[in-house]
């Protein structure tokens, strides 16, 4: 997908990319992002985090990993609002992607296609195990994508599902080890069948 760069950033003179982050719930993607702001910034670089306005877990501004390590972000409602903060600057990382409209890979692909270094941050899947978009597709136009892994909180096996204990069919619910647990394949499955059942 070619999207022409609708804004010029004189000042950026290299090649744009994009790097995804992605996982299950506790895998500690946004401590990858933290870890890898803490770089640019290290090496001057001129860099804003940006992530959803719902997402007020931690906090209502910064973006806050599991860990409590912050950085400060601006809080935006939709993806194309980071168009209106990005005209000075080398990097930017967008923390819970998936609670983005698909407009997002849009945005990325324009940012990159002008030069910026562009981090996004998010689950791959939901609580069904679905794929949770935008990520497969900023995935599939990224040059660069880290899956991590959790630790299943059953058995102790990598865990790559978040499962949620609230059975409710919304797709979006906010919350951390009181809604969630990151599970394995195995134990995923059987909570899944439990719930099932259950109902």
């Amino acid at each position: 997908m070619f999207v022409e760069p609708r804004f010029n950033n004189p000042s950026t003179t290299h090649t744009g990319w994009i790097e995804v982050v992605c996982g299950s719930m506790f895998s500690g993607k946004t401590e990858e992002l933290i870890r890898r702001v803490t770089r640019a910034l290290i090496a001057k670089q001129r860099v804003l985090i940006f992530k959803p306005s719902i997402d007020v877990r931690y906090d209502d501004k910064d973006v806050v990993s599991h860990n409590k390590n912050a950085v400060t972000s601006v809080p935006v409602n939709n993806a194309k609002e980071i168009y209106d903060h990005v005209s000075e600057c080398d990097v930017v990382a967008i923390d819970e992607a998936q609670f983005f409209d698909n407009d997002l890979v849009e945005v990325c692909t324009e940012l990159a296609n002008n030069g910026l270094r562009v981090i996004v941050c998010g689950l791959d899947m939901d609580f069904m195990g679905q794929p949770f978009e935008p990520m497969p597709q900023l995935m599939s136009v990224a040059e660069f994508v880290t899956k991590l892994h959790a630790v299943c909180m059953k058995c102790g096996e990598p865990a790559q599902f978040s499962y949620r204990f609230d059975a409710s069919g919304e797709q979006v619910v906010l919350g951390e080890s009181d809604v969630y647990e990151a599970r394995c394949r195995k134990c995923y499955c059987e909570g899944m069948k439990t719930q099932k059942e259950v109902k």
